[in-house]
């Protein structure tokens, strides 16, 4: 899955913007990658490339209106990862989306599922979000 870690991979990176969508209750939301696209049937969190001039708020707005069509009114920072994927190299910018307005509903045709981070019970899971959706469910454990 992993590109071999033991020589460094010298490509550019394509920097994504990646909205976890949580809901009050602290369910998540995941979307399910499309046929056509590469790991097609994997679950993830929504959201796409960031443009040129873009930030990668205004990306995670814009591919959360095409996605999911719904309006991002408050997200935050979580964490950025970097991952190795044989077709590319991503650099990942998590934000937790806690305010949105609209339903979110598959635009694109892609199956939706909300999941708790100590639950997930869909899968294959793309593997750069794996370590995440550990750290959100331990902070789940952790707080309660």
């Amino acid at each position: 899955m992993r590109k071999d870690e033991s020589r460094p991979d010298t490509r550019a990176p394509v920097e994504v913007a990646v909205g976890v969508v949580r809901r009050p209750d602290g369910f998540l939301l995941f979307a399910q990658r499309p046929d056509g696209k590469p790991y097609a049937g994997w679950w993830e969190f929504p959201g796409g490339k960031v443009e040129a001039g873009e930030s990668v708020e205004q990306a995670l707005l814009r591919e959360l209106q095409e996605e999911l069509g719904i309006v991002i009114e408050r997200s935050e920072p979580l964490e950025m990862v970097e991952f190795s994927y044989p077709h590319a190299r991503v650099r990942l910018h998590f934000r937790c989306v806690t305010q949105w307005r609209g339903d979110p509903q598959s635009r694109e045709g892609q199956a939706l599922s909300w999941q708790k981070p100590d639950a997930v019970a869909i899968g294959p899971l793309l593997p750069a979000s794996v370590p995440v959706i550990e750290r959100l469910a331990q902070g789940l454990r952790t707080a309660q």
